[in-house]
């Protein structure tokens, strides 16, 4: 087994599951066990290694290489985290090489992406080239969820020159996405027997004139403004839930909203937007509470980063024998909140979209393996 195999069977081996919010704990759940075994990799290594505590048990990991005669600094950025296990129909934390291909939760999302940064790190460290551009490695919590690791990491950015974002994008370069805003809606209602419905007041039934007025609001949404790469924004509902029992007039219902939000937008006037937009259609007749939003992911603009592009693009382009795309996708990344603070990003790395969180996971490791040489080639072109 190559290095950057063996790596990535640890790194799939060890379960950083993320709750997504749900009440779980214990043995596979959180990044701790993933966060000992990084910062016992770069000890190995010798460099610095900062471990900083963003949420209880929950560290964000910087690592730093500071190259001979750099004009310039990297930050490589990759997250801890995974999607839960559930519904998988191979062992997720047994990584199983089929082929071409290791299988196994995180193996595609993100953990491919890191074993190959990883494994750029060190040979950086190891062959110290001279020329190249100085790197920062972090590691960050919370990707999955509420982005949490990256926030912190943009609110405290150490000084660097360009980010990559390791994601997979199937060795294609991603200068711009979409960002994200969530938040639940609440009505309330007066309970009462079924047998006399007409004694209470129906909060489900408020809801569904809600949920209709939103429908309304997201046709609106996609008839409005586009992002000449990106498209529109976007609007979903995504989970519905309310009432005690079927044989009581339900007291309250509560849904969950999705919005994407184009480069341009802040996600958090969306909220305020979707309530005056309803509020507007049913009047004062269903009552409802706009709770604050719990994911706030700010949309990759590709301001700034055509000259980086043109640096990285031929790098790419001789290591695969074609020129990579230059792209935009729908999905946040954690480049989201560290572009927000002027940083120009990018979003590069081995396996495809379609196959993370899947029921059987898995990532081409000729992709890995060759992630691993462009990072560390991407490295000493910008120093």
């Amino acid at each position: 087994m190559d290095p950057v195999t063996r790596l990535l069977s640890d790194l799939v081996a060890i379960p950083s599951v993320n709750p997504m919010g749900r009440p779980l704990s214990g043995t596979g759940y959180l990044e701790g066990g993933m966060s000992d075994y990084l910062e016992h990799f770069f000890g190995g290594l010798g460099v610095a290694c900062e471990r900083v505590r963003v949420l209880p048990g929950r560290d964000n990991l910087l690592a730093r290489y500071e190259a001979p005669q750099s004009r310039r600094t990297l930050l490589f950025d990759a997250h801890q985290d995974t999607v839960p296990a559930d519904g998988m129909t191979i062992e997720p934390f047994v990584p199983l090489i089929e082929g071409n291909r290791l299988h196994g939760r995180g193996a595609c999302d993100i953990k491919g992406g890191m074993a190959a940064m990883l494994t750029a790190f060190a040979r950086l460290v190891r062959e110290r080239p001279r020329g190249s551009a100085s790197v920062i490695m972090a590691c960050t919590v919370d990707e999955e969820f509420t982005h949490k690791g990256s926030s912190h990491l943009a609110e405290h950015a150490p000084a660097a020159d360009l980010a990559i974002v390791a994601e997979p994008t199937g060795l294609e370069i991603v200068n711009c996405h979409k960002g994200a805003v969530r938040w639940k809606i609440r009505s309330r209602g007066v309970a009462c027997h079924s047998s006399t419905p007409e004694r209470g007041d129906n909060a489900i039934y408020r809801m569904a004139r809600i949920v209709t007025a939103l429908a309304e609001h997201a046709r609106e949404l996609v008839a409005s403004r586009a992002d000449a790469v990106l498209g529109t924004p976007s609007l979903s509902v995504g989970r519905i839930e309310g009432g005690l029992s079927v044989n009581v007039v339900p007291d309250w219902c509560e849904i969950e909203v999705d919005r994407r939000v184009i480069p341009g937008e802040l996600p958090l006037k969306c909220p305020a937007q979707a309530e005056a937009f309803v509020r507007a259609r049913l009047g004062e007749r269903d009552p409802f509470e706009t709770l604050p939003p719990w994911i706030n992911l700010p949309a990759l603009s590709a301001q700034g980063t055509d000259a980086w592009v043109a640096a990285i693009r031929p790098v790419v382009a001789e290591a695969i024998g074609r020129a990579p795309a230059i792209i935009g996708v729908p999905y946040g990344t954690d480049a989201g909140p560290l572009g927000a603070t002027g940083l120009p990003c990018l979003v590069f790395g081995p396996g495809d979209i379609a196959q993370a969180h899947t029921k059987d996971e898995w990532v081409d490791l000729d992709e890995v393996r060759t992630a691993a040489d462009l990072y560390f080639r991407i490295a000493r072109a910008l120093g």
